[in-house]
């Protein structure tokens, strides 16, 4: 194919994966905001991305950005101390695995991380390790560091036993 294809393919294609991180990084709950900033920013910025471009990584790398502003809001939100009022659960999120989500909430974030943009979001350690910053065998270590927690607390439940949507 000569150029990008349209923005709207980009989004069908890789909008699983990049929710698929968001939630395992974020919680489901903060995962559908992360998963629209990131694809509003990608928007944006997608006019000027090289036709060449590894579209995966750069769209798992803007998540990941996105996630650690989702962080940093959350840092700082005011605490309750007074009893919770009646609230509607929010709804799952269909192609997520809560249970897996759940317990990867439980990871270190650097641990988290590695798993979900290795495992969930399908890119290569090198990538990860882009995005992490550090090298690659420490991105491998994370992730692996992770999966063997995992599969310690939860062994029915590790990532490689997950289907990649």
């Amino acid at each position: 194919m000569i150029g990008k294809p349209p923005f709207e393919t980009i989004v069908v294609t890789h909008g699983p994966t990049v929710l698929r991180v968001c939630a395992a990084v974020l919680g489901p709950v903060d995962a559908d905001d992360a998963w629209s900033e990131t694809f509003l920013a990608a928007m944006k910025a997608y006019p000027d991305l090289p036709a060449d471009a590894n579209v995966e990584a750069w769209l798992v790398t803007i998540a990941h950005r996105k996630a650690i502003d989702v962080t940093r809001v959350r840092a700082r939100r005011a605490q309750p101390t007074a009893a919770v009022p009646d609230a509607v659960a929010p709804a799952p999120i269909d192609a997520i695995d809560t249970d897996l989500t759940d317990a990867l909430m439980h990871l270190p974030d650097k641990q988290k991380q590695a798993v979900a943009y290795h495992y969930l979001g399908g890119l290569p350690y090198a990538d990860v390790a882009e995005i992490l910053g550090g090298t690659a065998e420490a991105a491998r270590r994370a992730a692996a560091d992770g999966i063997a927690t995992l599969r310690r607390t939860h062994p029915s439940r590790s990532p490689e036993k997950v289907e990649v949507r």
